[in-house]
């Protein structure tokens, strides 16, 4: 019997050091060597070295000269501590007048066309940094007006900053909202 404890207690503290310490700095050293931006968050620095945010968090936009972001259900909004969704079913009367209020604003911003799914839903988790191609071009007219550009320029900046399908087939097409922004503020300033 106590050669049994003792063996337990030595297997413990053995698989705990393994697999409790060693394993995860290991693991954490390699991707630091092999994968160094995405081991760090995809952290996104502005030209002072003062972080912007993430590129792999969404972050909340409400200016109308900027793309804005899906509804968020994490916390209070974009709240990385508390990621998730509302677990509101589609027949819930909260989520219905979310929606519907939702689609309303949106259609006073550009009456007659179709409003994109992704821009008045919220994804599982909440902090989903981007939003479909469709989603972007539908704001395309509200940014250029409030920025006072051309629609095709902030169409081809769209554009420019779409990504595919990665690999070709995992995926879908998607314009990461913050990056977006970024480039709009490099190339036509900043909108007070």
């Amino acid at each position: 019997m106590k050669k049994n404890l003792i063996t337990a207690i030595l297997m413990t503290i053995a698989t705990t050091v393994l697999l409790g310490i060693l394993y995860p700095l290991l693991v954490t050293g390699l991707a630091q060597v092999i994968f160094p931006k995405q081991a760090n968050g995809g952290l996104i620095r502005g030209k002072d070295g003062v972080v912007i945010g993430s590129r792999l968090i969404g972050q909340p936009f409400s200016g109308p000269g900027y793309f804005h972001s899906r509804p968020s259900n994490a916390g209070a909004g974009y709240d990385a501590t508390a990621s998730g969704g509302s677990n509101l079913g589609p027949t819930n009367a909260q989520l219905i007048a979310r929606v519907n209020g939702d689609v309303a604003k949106l259609q006073a911003e550009n009456p007659g066309v179709p409003i994109p799914i992704d821009l008045v839903t919220s994804s599982a988790s909440g902090l989903d940094p981007h939003i479909t191609p469709a989603a972007a071009e539908f704001q395309i007219r509200r940014v250029a007006a409030e920025r006072k550009i051309s629609e095709d320029e902030v169409a081809r900046l769209v554009v420019e900053n779409s990504e595919d399908r990665q690999w070709g087939f995992l995926g879908e097409p998607r314009v990461n909202v913050l990056e977006l922004n970024i480039a709009l503020d490099a190339r036509y300033g900043r909108v007070r």
